[in-house]
């Protein structure tokens, strides 16, 4: 049974924010990971902004770096996070998100991002997509 959706708590954010060494960009590593399998789903950016909207609504918001805009996980596709908790790391760089995903985390269909591997002298791709791109993002 997945747990319920975070519940939004913006002024216990403000250490959280303060606390976080975003980079020369204003941006900071996160990792999204499962809650309850500790499976690793996906590696993405925040800024500022992106943390505040994850910590006011309860579903990840990261930073495109490609777009130079925030992007809601989800929004296109349907596969949102839900956040159960979030950790930052003991230097104050990198933050770990621990969410409820709904579907597959990665662009290419996947459960997982990270789906290669180096096996037997090549790099191989341990999982299938378990749904099309097209069927994600109507491309």
């Amino acid at each position: 049974m997945s747990s319920p959706p975070k519940t939004p708590e913006p002024e216990a954010g403000l250490p959280l924010l303060d606390s976080i060494c975003f980079d020369l960009r204003g941006l900071v590593p996160a990792i999204a990971q499962q809650h309850d399998t500790g499976e690793v789903l996906m590696l993405a950016w925040m800024n500022r902004a992106a943390v505040e909207e994850t910590l006011a609504t309860g579903r990840a918001c990261y930073f495109s770096r490609s777009r130079n805009a925030l992007w809601r996980k989800g929004e296109t596709s349907g596969q949102m996070q839900r956040l159960v908790d979030i950790r930052l790391d003991c230097d104050g760089d990198a933050l770990l998100l621990l969410v409820d995903q709904t579907g597959v985390a990665c662009h290419t269909g996947r459960r997982s991002c990270f789906y290669f591997a180096p096996r037997e002298g090549v790099l191989a791709e341990l999982t299938r997509p378990e749904v099309s791109p097209e069927a994600l993002y109507g491309a």
